[in-house]
């Protein structure tokens, strides 16, 4: 059966490339037309149009690397999963009556080692984002991930968690059925599981929704994602009362990779393909496994009491800072 190309969903700052391509495309064109040799001169604009995108990909503002975090064809959880997964086994439900889509989870192996992954999972089209709620999990959604970890825990299957949430759930339903009080014990019994817990940043990573699956021995984030305490809309509403500055508020939120990466949040950066993880799903997702792979071979090699303390103390740290009198 014949393929349908689809189009490519391009952001406000890839318009050069596109215009690039589209001449390289048309003098292609003409040179076949015409009969003409233009191989070099294409090989040269081919190389400019590499050279020009690896440019732009290399000095986003924050706002810009939050276009790249919410892009729609973003790999999700699920495609990490499938990739990187020998086997996989999606598990359902809270055990108190609701099985959040917004949040999966289950039981899987990579490179033969029994695993649980779990994080928040979004829509590829906008009949599906409503199904899953764009990916912001309800209180059963994070009692469904701690049910999921806790089986991990008595196993002895290290846990994998995928954040890319803008938030929990923010509903009047959401919050008589508790989010706040699900989000709060996730916190608290994630530090005292004894099996290793690797969190990765794969999109966009926001408030309590981030954090609810987010304590862990190890916090990896790809370059272009982002995680911080509220979106840059939701801040500039607050702070200006102008949603409109939001690309003013991401700056000052400090939400970058490279940022968090300098203030000890986190633990590593995952380099993403020029372009960003969209262009190159499966490249993203082998750099994702080989950073997990090595850093379960780290936290394999402690005891659980030493992961607990380390963990505890690796949270304690953040937001210490010494004033220095001048």
């Amino acid at each position: 059966m014949a393929t349908i190309e689809r189009k490519p969903l391009l952001l406000d700052f890839e318009k050069p490339l596109a215009e690039l391509a589209n001449r390289i495309e048309q003098i292609r064109q003409l040179a076949e037309e015409n009969g003409v040799d233009v191989s070099s001169e294409i090989r040269k604009l081919e190389a400019r149009a590499m050279q020009l995108r690896e440019e732009i990909f290399s000095s986003l503002s924050p706002s810009q690397r939050l276009q790249v975090a919410r892009h729609p064809r973003r790999p999700s959880t699920l495609d990490y999963i499938q990739s990187i997964s020998d086997e996989w086994m999606e598990l359902h439900g809270d055990r108190c009556g609701s099985d959040d889509p917004a949040l999966i989870g289950g039981v899987g192996r990579v490179a033969g080692q029994p695993v649980v992954m779990l994080g928040n999972q979004k829509g590829r089209d906008t009949k599906d984002n409503i199904a899953r709620n764009f990916g912001m999990a309800s209180p059963g959604g994070y009692r469904k991930a701690l049910r999921l970890m806790e089986h991990a825990n008595r196993f002895g299957m290290p846990i994998i968690t995928f954040i890319d949430t803008p938030g929990a759930l923010p509903t009047v339903v959401a919050e008589h059925q508790g989010a706040g009080e699900a989000i709060a014990y996730n916190l608290r019994e994630m530090f005292c599981l004894d099996v290793p817990i690797i969190c990765m940043v794969i999109g966009e990573a926001f408030s309590g929704g981030a954090l609810g699956i987010g304590v862990g021995d190890r916090l990896l984030m790809f370059e272009h994602s982002v995680y911080t305490v509220i979106t840059p809309e939701a801040c500039a509403a607050i702070l200006w009362k102008d949603a409109s500055k939001a690309a003013q508020a991401a700056a000052v939120l400090k939400m970058t990779s490279h940022d968090l990466k300098n203030l000890g949040i986190i633990d590593q950066i995952l380099p993403e393909p020029v372009g960003g993880a969209h262009s190159d799903p499966l490249k993203a997702a082998m750099t994702l496994k080989q950073s997990l792979l090595d850093n379960l071979e780290e936290l394999n090699n402690l005891t659980s009491q030493e992961r607990r303390q380390l963990r505890y103390e690796k949270f304690r740290r953040m937001g210490v800072f010494t004033e220095v009198a001048h």
